[in-house]
This record gives structure tokens, sequence and C-alpha cells, in this order.
């Protein structure tokens, strides 16, 4: 799993979300976290996704492998 994603881009998700919810300010700790998650709910999805092309007898994982393993 990879564990230097950057955290730039998920402040940035968490700020915007707060804009709308009211929160002014996100915490460290809050950003890392949600990166943790979201590496690995990505890594769960994209075992999946492989599993679904080797069912379909294919070597190249495709966005309906990605979208049938999110289901």
């Amino acid at each position: 799993m990879v564990k230097e994603f950057p955290l730039s881009p998920i402040e940035k998700i968490l700020r915007d979300a707060g804009k709308e919810a009211g929160a002014d300010r996100v915490a460290t700790s809050a950003v890392k976290e949600l990166r943790a998650v979201m590496l690995e709910m990505a890594d769960r999805i994209a075992i999946e996704a492989v599993a679904a092309s080797h069912h379909a007898k294919r070597v190249t994982v495709k966005g309906e492998d990605i979208k049938m393993a999110v289901r």
C-alpha cells in the first residue's frame, strides 16, 4: 500500500467539505486519518477490480472493473 500519498489534496477535500458544513479548520490528524482510510479502501477496491478482470479472462483492469468492485 502507498504510504506517502501527499496530504495537500486530501486536506483540500476536507477544507472544501468543511466550508459546506461550517468547519473552518482541519487538524493534521484528521487529514492523516482520512488518507489512511482512503488508501485502505483503495487497496480493497483494487484487489476486487483485479479479481474481476481475471474472472473476465483479461489482464487489463478496466473502469468497469473498478465500478463493479465498488458495488
